[in-house]
Parts: structure tokens; C-alpha cells; sequence
């Protein structure tokens, strides 16, 4: 997890996502206990009901779930679940709108996937 919190989204949802990061990114594995809701209020001196609320979150979508009496643990499928969001996600976000723009300047898929790799013509750069 970041060690740090910024002011750029509600401290309770960069909570979850950084949890959500760590499963993406393996550092959590599915059945693994993640921080309790004292370890992330200490470690980022933030109120303990903004830390649950970020893991609450998580446990409706079913990323984690509770184990009463013994603490929050990844859930099985969970980074897939998550790979399949995020990816969805980048098309959306990034994919769609860099193929609305392609087209306006009238660039085909090749010329695209050349800029992809890195690789620039004369006509892609005027």
C-alpha cells in the first residue's frame, strides 16, 4: 500500500483501492488477511470509521469478506473479478476515447498500433 493519502478522492475509497492494488498486483492473495481496520487507522492516522468504511466497501463487492472474531480476508476470485473490472474500465476509459480521436484525425489501425509501439512516420506527425 501507498504510504501516504492525498487530498484527490475521499480517504475511505483510496483505502479500498489501494487494498484493491494489492490484489491486482499480488502483493494479497485470495484467502490472505488484510490490514484490520485499527492497523490502517494507525499506520495512516486517519479516524478508524474512515478506514472500516473503505473496507466495508470492499466487503459488498464481495472483494473481501469477514470472518468474525478473526479479521478480513481477500476472497476467492477476487483479482480476477478485478481484472475483468479494471480491463473493462481502460477500454472505456482510455481505449474508447483514443479510437473517437483516431478516427476524427483520420488515422487508421495501423498508424495506431505503430504509435503504440513507439514507432513515428512522417504523416503521423503532420
Amino acid at each position: 500500500m501507498k504510504s501516504t493519502l492525498d487530498e484527490s478522492q475521499p480517504i475511505f475509497h483510496q483505502i479500498s483501492m489501494m487494498i484493491m492494488d494489492d490484489i491486482v498486483e499480488g502483493r494479497l492473495q485470495a484467502e490472505e488477511q488484510v490490514p484490520s481496520t485499527n492497523e490502517l487507522s494507525r499506520f495512516y492516522n486517519i479516524n478508524p470509521a474512515t478506514a472500516r468504511k473503505g473496507l466495508q466497501e470492499l466487503v459488498d463487492r464481495g472483494i473481501i469478506y469477514k470472518q468474525r472474531g478473526v479479521g478480513m480476508f481477500v476472497a476467492k476470485g477476487a483479482r480476477d473479478a478485478l481484472l475483468v473490472e479494471r480491463k473493462q474500465h481502460f477500454y472505456e476509459e482510455y481505449i474508447m476515447p483514443l479510437l473517437e480521436e483516431a478516427r476524427r484525425i483520420h488515422m487508421n489501425e495501423d498508424m495506431i498500433i505503430d504509435l503504440i509501439k513507439g514507432k513515428r512516420d512522417k504523416e503521423s506527425e503532420s
